[in-house]
């Protein structure tokens, strides 16, 4: 099913991040204002149709009724399988002596997904894992919240992240997961060499098959009163610490 980005300000930002788009439409009665214009123009560099359409062909598609007379069409995401994953990881490790793969256990909000996708591309990590299943998945919201990392950055969507783990550990990784209930702090923990980072969900955190599934938890040090961080700002401090102890 074909997915659309409704308004002249976010069809004008999609453009500008790279989002991967089939076309624009545009309503055949829109005033050409700047915000069209500079529309037509990024559409123009990209070498991105534009379609002249009726207004109520874009009511019909629009979930919102907010689309200004313009909407663009998305490409489907092109997702990457595990063994992608797991052969950039060992090709890292060979070079530099430490891989790093993110595993996201049924994160459901899309900003938090772009947020951890854009620190796992700055840190380096060969790529990120989801479930195909009750967990966000790569939109446009995506490529806005990772500041466009995603375009440079292997997303696998699989269907059980148990197995995935086993597969992971089976090719020489160590699996960590991120949990409130970790023995010891992630400053103590042996995060070096050939890693997968697993984070949990926004709300329970871990599930009980995959908590089980890990080699050892981790817990981030908490010194004020707040609960936690949120999944995104701890996936960060966990990819940092980890690259810090692989630095060289």
């Amino acid at each position: 099913m074909a997915e659309y980005i409704e308004g002249k300000r976010p069809v004008i930002e999609a453009l500008r991040t790279g989002v991967p788009l089939e076309c624009v439409l545009i309503a055949d009665n829109l005033q050409r204002d700047g915000l069209v214009q500079d529309i037509l123009r990024k559409a123009k560099s990209r070498e991105l149709p534009v379609k002249t359409v009726r207004r109520a062909d874009l009511d019909k598609k629009s979930e919102r009724g907010s689309h200004q007379g313009v909407m663009a069409q998305t490409k489907p995401f092109q997702y990457a399988g595990v063994g992608e994953l797991i052969d950039a990881a060992n090709k890292q490790a060979e070079e530099s002596g430490r891989a790093l793969i993110v595993i996201l256990d049924h994160i459901t909000d899309a900003g938090n997904l772009g947020a951890i996708v854009r620190s796992a591309e700055v840190v380096g990590a060969a790529g990120v894992v989801i479930p195909n299943k009750r967990s966000a998945r790569v939109t446009a919201a995506t490529y806005k919240s990772s500041a466009g990392a995603i375009a440079n950055v292997k997303v696998a969507q699989v269907a059980n992240l148990a197995s995935t783990m086993e597969r992971l550990k089976e090719e020489g990784f160590w699996v960590a997961g991120a949990s409130e209930h970790a023995r010891e702090p992630i400053w103590q923990s042996n995060m070096k060499g050939k890693m997968a980072l697993v984070m949990g969900n926004e709300g329970e955190g871990l599930s009980r098959l995959t908590w089980e599934k890990c080699d050892f938890l981790i817990s981030l040090p908490q010194v004020g009163k707040t609960a936690s961080l949120n999944v995104a700002q701890s996936a960060t401090a966990c990819m940092y610490e980890w690259l810090r102890q692989n630095w060289r």
